[in-house]
C-alpha cells in the first residue's frame, strides 16, 4: 500500500490562480510548509509522485463525483432526501446544470494542481537522475487527468502561466484552452505512449501503474477519440475546432488501434487477470485483487495514512470513501414486533458497518427499468445478485440495548423471525403482488406482505425515492467488528477501483462493433465477461454459499450480433455504480437516447406506484460547465469570460 501523510498544508507552489482548488504534495514526513525550494530536490520530486496516487481520493469514492458520473443516465435518479448536489443532475426540472453547480466542477477544480505537479516531475525530474519509469507514473497521472478533463469539459488550457506542459510556479490570471485534437495529440497520446514504454510490467508499488494500466487508458483514449471525429449525432465541440486529426489518421484508424492495445493487455496481462467469479471481484474480504488495477486506497489501521479516522464520523468528504452512502436508504427504520399478540414496534435491522449495510444517506436510487430491463436475467447471470442488497437481514442481537436478549420477534404476518432472517426482500420480478400498506404501515417502510412470508416484501414495480435496493458491491465493508455493529458511520476504508482489467474486453468490443477486427470478434470478447457472470460461488440474497456455472446459459443468450447498445448493456450489468455510466453515454452519444425518460415510485413511505419522468437534455449538455469558480479567477473581460464557457450555460 502506499503510505500517505494526513498532514496536508497547502503551498503557494504548482498552481496557477486560474485553477481553483487544493494544492497539495505528500511528504512521509510530516512538514509545516512545501515550497518551490522544497520541490527542487529529489525528495521533493519523489513524494511529487506519491501525491499523484493520493489525488485520486479527491473523485474515486466521492459520493459527490458519483452523482456527476450517475444521476441523470439510465441508471440514477435522486433520492428523498437529495439536495441540488443530486436533483439538478437529474436533467428533470429541479433545477438546472449551471457553471455554479458543484459536482460537475469536480474534476476541474481536483486535478490541475497535480497536472501542474506532474509537470514539474516530468521537467525536473532528469535533473536529479530519476528514473524514467519513475517520470514515466507522473507522465500515466497528466494523461489520466487530462483525458477525464477532456471527457468532462472539451478543450481545456495545456499552459498553466508558462507555456504548454510547462511547470508554473508563478500566478497567472489568464488561461486560454487547446482544442480536444491538441489536448489529445499533444498530452494524452504522448504522455501514455512513453509510460507504456517505460513503465514496469509489476507494480512499483501495490496498486501502482504498470505498463497494462497505460495501455488501457490508452486504448480507451484511441476509442473515445475515435467516437469524437467520427461524431455520429452531430454533438457540438468547443473550442470549436474541424473534428479531423493533426495526425492525418481517421475515425476508424482509431478504433482499430483502440482494438490492437486492448488484445496486447489481454494477451500480455501481467500480474493481471480475470476473477473466477463476480462475486470475487467485488466482495470485500477479496478486495485489491489480480482484476483491481489502478485504485483510489485506503486503511482500517491507520489514521495517519487514511486521511481520515477510520474509526469515527466520516466527513462526507475527500478524501474519504462514501459513495456507498449515497444509494443506501434509510434501512433502520424497517420494524419488527416484540409481541406476538400485539404490535409492539422495535427496529430489527441495524446501522452496521457491513457490506450489505452501513451509512444511509437516501441521496441517489436506481430507476425501476434498472432493476426490470438492465437485469432482466436474476437467475443465470450472477451480476444483479453481486450488485444489489435484496435481503435486508435481521441483527438486532448485536445492538448494544434494547432488543439484544430477545430471540424471537414477529415481522410480516405476524411470522416469528430470528437474527439473520430476512427482515426485508427486494423481489426479483412483478409476477406476484404485494398488499401493500396505506402509508408506512407495520413494517414502518410501506412494505408488502405475501401469504406465508414472514418478510416484507417490495416488487420492482413498488421501488421508490425512499425505499430500494443499496449498492452491495461497493458497501461497507469491516474485518474488526467484531461480535457487534462495527463502525458504520467513519468512511469506508476499501479501496475504490479506477481501472479494471476486464475492461480491456469491452474496449476491444467497442472497437471491434466500430469496424476493428483482429483474432477475436465482439462476440467473442463479450462472452468472455458473459461467462464469468454466469459463474456462482455465493448468493447474496440468499446469504448462503452457492456453486452454479450457468456459463453456456448465458453464451447461448447472447445475440449473434453484437451492437453498440448491447455492449452498453453489459457495461451497466458490470460496472454499475463504478462511475462509468455517464462518461460511457457521453462517449458512444447515446445519452438523451437512454436517459430521457426513467420510471420511479414517490418520495413518502408506501409510494409504489411508478411514475414516468421526462428529462430535457440538449446537445450542449454533453459537455459540463466550465466552473465558475474559474471564470472568478481569470482577470479578464467580460467578453473572453464568456468565450471562454462552454457554450448553454453562459
Amino acid at each position: 500500500m502506499i503510505k500517505y501523510n494526513k498532514k496536508i498544508i497547502a503551498g503557494v507552489i504548482f498552481l496557477s490562480l486560474t485553477f481553483t482548488g487544493c494544492n497539495e504534495i505528500l511528504d512521509e514526513e510530516p512538514r509545516t510548509n512545501y515550497t518551490v525550494e522544497y520541490f527542487n530536490t529529489e525528495q521533493g520530486i519523489n513524494q511529487g509522485v506519491t501525491s499523484l496516487y493520493r489525488h485520486l481520493r479527491l473523485l474515486y469514492g466521492n459520493g459527490y463525483f458519483m452523482s456527476n458520473c450517475q444521476n441523470g443516465t439510465d441508471e440514477s435518479t435522486y433520492g428523498q432526501q437529495a439536495d441540488g448536489n443530486f436533483k439538478e443532475l437529474d436533467m428533470s426540472g429541479n433545477g438546472n446544470i449551471t457553471p455554479s453547480t458543484f459536482p460537475p466542477s469536480m474534476v476541474w477544480n481536483s486535478v490541475f494542481p497535480y497536472i501542474n505537479t506532474a509537470n514539474g516531475i516530468i521537467e525536473k525530474g532528469p535533473s536529479f537522475g530519476i528514473a524514467e519509469s519513475l517520470i514515466s507514473e507522473a507522465r500515466f497521472f497528466r494523461a489520466f487527468d487530462y483525458f477525464l478533463l477532456v471527457q468532462t469539459y472539451g478543450g481545456v488550457p495545456l499552459d498553466l502561466g508558462s507555456g504548454e506542459l510547462a511547470f508554473n510556479i508563478a500566478p497567472s490570471a489568464t488561461s486560454v484552452r487547446n482544442t480536444v485534437p491538441e489536448v489529445y495529440s499533444k498530452a494524452i497520446f504522448p504522455d501514455l505512449k512513453k509510460a507504456i514504454e517505460n513503465l514496469p510490467a509489476s507494480p512499483r508499488v501495490t496498486g501502482g501503474v504498470t505498463k497494462n494500466v497505460a495501455k488501457l487508458f490508452l486504448a480507451k483514449a484511441y476509442l473515445t477519440y475515435g467516437w469524437w471525429l467520427q461524431n455520429p449525432n452531430d454533438i457540438p465541440t468547443y473550442p470549436e475546432a474541424a473534428r479531423t486529426d493533426p495526425d492525418g489518421h481517421n475515425a476508424q484508424w482509431y478504433f482499430q488501434q483502440a482494438y490492437d492495445i486492448a488484445l496486447e493487455g489481454i494477451n500480455n496481462p501481467g500480474p493481471y487477470s480475470l476473477q473466477p467469479t463476480y462475486y470475487d471481484v467485488n466482495v470485500g474480504s477479496n478486495d485489491r485483487n489480480s482484476e483491481c488495477m489502478l485504485y483510489a486506497d485506503h486503511t482500517s489501521s491507520s489514521s495517519y495514512y487514511n486521511e481520515s479516522d477510520p474509526v469515527g464520523f466520516g466527513s462526507g468528504w475527500s478524501p474519504d470513501n462514501f459513495a456507498a452512502w449515497m444509494q443506501t436508504w434509510n434501512y433502520t427504520n424497517i420494524k419488527s414486533s416484540k409481541s406476538s399478540t400485539t404490535w409492539d414496534a422495535g427496529s430489527s435491522v441495524q446501522r452496521a458497518a457491513t457490506q450489505t449495510l452501513g451509512r444511509p444517506w437516501v441521496r441517489m436510487c436506481p430507476t425501476i427499468g434498472v432493476i426490470k430491463n438492465t437485469f432482466a436475467d436474476k437467475t443465470n447471470d450472477s451480476r444483479y445478485d453481486g450488485t444489489f442488497v435484496t435481503s435486508y437481514r435481521g441483527n438486532w442481537n448485536k445492538e448494544a440495548t434494547g432488543l439484544t436478549n430477545i430471540p424471537v420477534l414477529y415481522n410480516a404476518n405476524n411470522l416469528p423471525v430470528q437474527p439473520n432472517d430476512p427482515i426485508l426482500t427486494f423481489l426479483n420480478d412483478d409476477s406476484q403482488t404485494p398488499t401493500y400498506p396505506s402509508g408506512a404501515g407495520q413494517s414502518g417502510v410501506g412494505a408488502g406482505t405475501l401469504p406465508g412470508r414472514a418478510d416484507w416484501v417490495i416488487a420492482p414495480n413498488g421501488i421508490s425515492r425512499m425505499v430500494f435496493p443499496g449498492l452491495w458491491k461497493i458497501g461497507t465493508y469491516r474485518t474488526d467488528n467484531g461480535n457487534g455493529l462495527g463502525f458504520p458511520n467513519a468512511g469506508l476504508t476499501r479501496p475504490f477501483n479506477a481501472a479494471k482489467f476486464s475492461e480491456f474486453y469491452f474496449i476491444a468490443a467497442e472497437a471491434a462493433v466500430k469496424g476493428a477486427s483482429g483474432a477475436m470478434s465482439a462476440r467473442d470478447l463479450i462472452n468472455v465477461i458473459r461467462a464469468r457472470a454466469g459463474k456462482w460461488k455465493f448468493n447474496n440474497a440468499q446469504n448462503v454459499t452457492y456453486t452454479a456455472d450457468n456459463s453456456a446459459a448465458m453464451i447461448a443468450a447472447t445475440p449473434s450480433t453484437i451492437t453498440i447498445d448491447y455492449i452498453l448493456a453489459e457495461r451497466s450489468r458490470e460496472y454499475y455504480g463504478e462511475f462509468y455510466r455517464w462518461y460511457d453515454l457521453v462517449r458512444t452519444q447515446k445519452w438523451q437516447e437512454y436517459a430521457a425518460t426513467y420510471q420511479i415510485g414517490g418520495s413518502n413511505y408506501g409510494d409504489h406506484t411508478p411514475q414516468t419522468v421526462t428529462r430535457t437534455i440538449q446537445k450542449f449538455h454533453y459537455l459540463r460547465p466550465i466552473p465558475q469558480s474559474q471564470l472568478d479567477a481569470m482577470e479578464v473581460s467580460p467578453d473572453i469570460k464568456a468565450k471562454y464557457q462552454n457554450p448553454g450555460y453562459n
